[in-house]
């Protein structure tokens, strides 16, 4: 009695909410509110109780109460609704959906069992684990047969049950696939437990493309210390297929996130933890056909990560310079043009500098190969960089084994490189560092200053809190350095030499790129102070002439130019009676106007008076001049043309390292901006006689159907060009870098076809700069900017490569600061010999430090086509006019022998002559030999000859003097390279330009000659101030 009366206390509780529920619910129409489900269920279950209050006798009446089950599952789901309102939590509709379907799948199983159990009391009498048997056999489809209803309601029930899931069940998995699939495109969270353990890093970009993305993992995780961070993508656009299969890879897919959204919404950078991590990489779009508005959404993004997590360190990569100043706040920003057209100029003077940068800021993935001379010595196992073991010719070992170094750095006093030059001169502890260790240090930075000096000068003088940075294959921290002094003096004379080579040590071990051993005491010092030791050679007449070696402090007489240096310049501080004469066409100073906020001022070459803009129209003649073309001008050194789609403030960039204050002035080259290229626009800008032609990439072309047709026109204007002028130095930019094996293309090379397979065999090994052994890269005469990403993503891990490589290219400007440049090997200079002596060379006299050496070689296993076509032309002519001479001479020999074979012939032959001449006037035979001649003339010239004549045509046409070009000058059988930090064994060879840090000459002009400079300057900048230019 008292379980009948709590029924009915609950069925009548029950009853009640569920009116009044749908009587607050009710909008004018009471059907809807009935025959809702809830509220049938509810009826069903809580009448009957009702009833038996009135009827005892009905309560022993069935009631099916495990219908509550669905009423149970409402509630909960209604429950779960309200704590997301309550709570606000708005990311929840998975769990919703994941919810209601697990509790739809168990209220149709206890619904189906409870039913079986019931209505088999009357047939097999089933118990409650049977009827549980019975319903996951018939759901799962199984339908052993063992157990089977055997009454018609229990059929019946089943029947209904089977068609209820049908109806129910694909609905609730449509609804979770569907948010599954839309949680997989917008990727999900990143969990916040995750997020606070470990460490990741967030790339925010506008639309992610395969090869940034392989770029950027490549460089990120060649670090050894950044293999546990997580990379966390967070981009507007959704993952693309290419994308979508490279993060399917194990190697990726435990690493990296991508999570589809907008840095522009608090919600997407919660979602990314971008509070909680270590940094975040925005990147610009640079495919973008509006540079200026793909620079304006990187500024939005910039500031909407500053205002969400601010201490969250900020890397971001700008496209236009003007943009820059409005994202100052961030730690490290990447300028694309600034650097785009800075290492343009500087190639120009400086050979390959594109090159150059571009492996210094590559992270080389070296492996571990075993080397019997060294490891006999040592007992160690040396790391090899991967490029240098993958080809045959020795260029390319050399090349690939110098392209392995890099920029490190390491506090003095922890240094075993560097620590026992405390106290004495920058120069000297280079020097002895290359000398010992073979590694090239560069700079350094005080403890209390932010500044990095490159090269300060002799005049430094190394403490012991100094960062010093170096080039070399490897940091200090992974060399295997064996500091016991026993060991090291017990082995010291193993060490002297080795094998029949006749090396010392430190030459063989440095040649290998990085140093295994202590090597102080090696035979390159005596008792008398610090110089290099000279093999003797005694079969030589008279005596080699001595190098002065390097001071450790340095003194005014150590500080003069020496003769080996041909690039130095000029006395500034007092002007010559020549200069004063002539009017003093040249100020040095700083420009007095800025294109952009944020350009770092350059002391440099100006003009006393401003130039009217119309006298900057090259190919129109104005009231002050007359001149149309180049030539009329009679410029005294060549030119340097640059190819652009329009003028824009990069450009500055490009004038301000060509017109740098330490370039002497007779060595300053005009500069011809050609904003576009066809043939008699290059004709009158003087292409004949230009040093070099720099195309800029035009961003018009960078956008296409095809990502990598960007590239296409540039690359068939170049080609026209090197078929035109081959002499020509053609510098050029492209978008992608897999494009650079179309530079220069020559179908039918079999040189260019080898480096080509060594081109796939190192990207299918996974080389970050498989293309490094294509010519026209390792000679410089193509880069593209993208290559320079690392360089943004180094700057993680290595926070001053920006620093450095701005110091080199130019950018900024510190003082006492050295800068980039080079010099060249002649005949004069080959008594250096080796890299070594050059190094105690330029360290003993001038203060300069060598980084490298740009080689060039002929190339032995090839030749051009158009050589290929003038040979065989050539002996096309000998070889017709040999056979005329012999048809002559036997032609009637000939004749009689085939007429005497043939007297059939013979006669026919005859009549038909007859005739022939009977229709011919007699003058004709002449005019068709001359005919004749012309014909077999045109078809007998080459291609080469063809496009030469059309040039000389074409400026005979426009009135110019077709005497400046060469149409046979073909320099394309020499192959250049560039060998980073060479080992001191290293031979110098003819023509061979090496690459200096040079001291800053301002750092020590004395006293008097800089008061003297400064008001000289002063007076000129008084009157000409706003009439100076560039």
């Amino acid at each position: 009695m008292g379980i009948t009366g709590i029924k009915v206390s609950v069925a009548l509780i029950s009853l009640f909410e569920t009116l009044l529920l749908s009587y607050l619910s009710y909008k004018g129409n009471i059907w809807e509110q009935i025959l809702r489900i809830p509220f049938l269920l509810e009826i069903i279950n809580a009448v009957p109780f009702i009833i038996t209050i009135f009827w005892p006798v009905l309560r022993n009446l069935f009631i099916p109460v495990f219908l509550n089950c669905w009423l149970a599952k409402h509630a909960l789901e209604n429950m779960i609704n309200d704590l997301h309102r309550a709570i606000q939590r708005t990311q929840s509709a998975m769990f919703n959906q994941v919810l209601i379907l697990i509790s739809t799948l168990l209220c149709l199983i206890f619904t189906c069992i409870c039913g079986i159990q019931h209505l088999e009391r009357a047939g097999n009498k089933l118990t409650l684990f049977d009827s549980l048997y019975f319903c996951i056999v018939t759901f799962s489809t199984v339908g052993f047969g063992d157990v089977t209803p055997k009454i018609w309601p229990s059929k019946l029930l089943v029947v209904i049950m089977i068609c209820v899931a049908l109806v129910v069940l694909p609905i609730q998995f449509e609804q979770l696939a569907y948010l599954w699939m839309e949680r997989q495109k917008s990727g999900g969270n990143y969990s916040r437990h995750r997020a606070q353990t470990e460490k990741h890093i967030v790339l925010c970009v506008s639309s992610l493309k395969i090869d940034l993305l392989m770029d950027f993992l490549n460089e990120f995780y060649a670090h050894p210390r950044l293999q546990d961070y997580y990379v966390v993508i967070l981009c507007p656009t959704e993952m693309d297929a290419q994308v979508r299969r490279v993060l399917q890879i194990p190697m990726w897919s435990q690493r990296v996130i991508y999570l589809q959204g907008s840095a522009l919404k608090d919600q997407d950078l919660l979602r990314a933890k971008m509070d909680d991590a270590e940094a975040c990489f925005i990147l610009s779009s640079r495919c973008e056909v509006d540079r200026t508005a793909a620079d304006h959404q990187t500024i939005l993004r910039a500031w909407a990560v500053k205002d969400f997590a601010p201490n969250c360190p900020l890397y971001v990569q700008i496209l236009k310079p003007e943009n820059k100043f409005h994202i100052k706040f961030a730690d490290h920003v990447v300028c694309e043009e600034e650097f785009k057209y800075a290492m343009l100029a500087l190639n120009c003077i400086c050979p390959a500098t594109s090159t150059l940068i571009t492996l210094l800021v590559h992270t080389s993935r070296g492996q571990t190969a075993p080397w019997e001379a060294f490891r006999q010595l040592t007992g160690t196992r040396q790391t090899l960089n991967r490029e240098s073991q993958q080809s045959s010719e020795q260029w390319q070992k050399m090349y690939g084994r110098c392209s392995g170094n890099e920029v490190f750095h390491i506090n003095l006093e922890e240094s075993t490189f560097f620590a026992e030059y405390e106290g004495k001169s920058f120069t000297y502890a280079s020097f002895h560092a290359h000398k010992k260790f073979g590694v090239c240090l560069i700079g350094v930075r005080k403890e209390d200053n932010k500044n990095i000096l490159l090269n300060p000068g002799p005049r430094y003088i190394m403490s012991s809190t100094d960062i010093c940075f170096y080039i070399n294959i490897t940091k200090e921290e992974n060399s295997a350095f064996k500091k016991q002094e026993k060991h090291r003096k017990r082995h010291e004379s193993k060490l002297s030499y080795h094998g029949a080579s006749r090396l010392p040590v430190h030459s063989i071990i440095a040649s290998m790129g990085t140093v295994a051993i202590d090597l102080q005491d090696t035979g390159c010092r005596t008792s008398s102070g610090p110089t290099l030791a000279l093999p003797s050679e005694g079969g030589k007449e008279g005596r080699r002439p001595s190098i002065a070696p390097v001071l450790e402090v340095a003194d005014s007489s150590s500080l003069q130019a020496c003769d080996l240096l041909s690039d130095q310049s000029e006395d500034e501080t007092t002007p010559s009676d020549d200069e004063v004469s002539a009017g003093l066409e040249y100020a040095k100073g700083y420009p007095p106007y800025s294109p952009y906020i944020g350009s770092s001022p350059t002391f440099c070459h100006l003009l006393h008076e401003k130039v009217p803009f119309c006298c900057l129209r090259l190919d129109k003649g104005c009231q002050h001049n007359y001149y149309e073309d180049a030539k009329a001008y009679g410029f005294k050194n060549k030119l340097i043309i640059v190819a652009a789609e329009t003028a824009g403030n990069g450009l500055y960039n490009f004038i301000v390292p060509l017109r740098a204050y330490y370039r002497p002035k007779k060595e300053l080259n005009p500069i011809v901006l050609l904003l576009d290229n066809p043939l008699d626009d290059l004709l009158r800008c003087g292409v004949t006689f230009a040093a070099n032609m720099v195309v800029v990439d035009k961003e018009s072309t960078m956008s296409a159907e095809e990502d990598y047709m960007a590239d296409a026109k540039t690359i068939v204007n170049v080609q026209t060009l090197f078929r035109l002028f081959s002499s020509l130095s053609i510098i050029t930019e492209l978008t992608h870098p897999a494009n650079m094996r179309f530079m220069q293309f020559r179908a039918k090379d079999c040189y260019s076809l080898a480096l080509s397979k060594l081109e796939k065999k190192e990207r299918e090994k996974g080389s970050n700069l498989a293309f490094m052994f294509r010519l026209p890269f390792a000679a410089g005469r193509v880069f593209s900017i993208s290559m320079l990403d690392t360089l943004l993503y180094q700057s993680f891990v290595k926070d001053y490569m920006i620093s450095i490589t701005r110091l080199l290219l130019g950018l900024d400007t510190t003082p006492g600061s050295g800068f980039l440049c080079s010099m060249k090997i002649t005949e004069e200079d080959l008594w250096i010999r080796t890299y070594a002596r050059l190094y105690q060379k330029l360290c003993s006299s001038t203060g300069d430090i060598p980084i490298g050496v740009y080689r060039t070689e002929s190339q032995k296993l090839t030749t051009s086509e158009s050589q290929i076509s003038i040979n065989v032309e050539e002996w096309e002519d000998t070889k017709d006019t040999r056979e005329q001479v012999n048809y002559r001479s036997n032609h009637r020999n000939s004749t009689s022998s085939d007429q005497s074979d043939h007297p059939l012939l013979r006669r026919k032959s005859m009549q038909w002559a007859r005739r022939l001449s009977r229709r011919v006037p007699r003058h004709s035979g002449k005019t068709a030999e001359r005919i004749s001649q012309q014909r077999m003339n045109l078809y007998r010239r080459s291609e080469r000859q063809e496009l030469a004549e059309l040039v000389k045509n074409r400026m005979k046409h426009l009135g110019l003097s077709p005497a400046g070009y060469d149409e046979m000058n073909d320099h394309q059988n020499n192959l250049s390279y560039i060998l980073i930090n060479p080992s001191p064994d290293t031979r110098l060879e003819l023509n061979d330009i090496v690459y200096l840090i040079r001291p800053d000459p301002l750092a020590y002009v004395p006293n008097t000659a800089s008061i003297r400079k400064d008001s000289f300057c002063n007076t000129v900048g008084q009157d000409t101030r706003e009439e100076t230019q560039l």
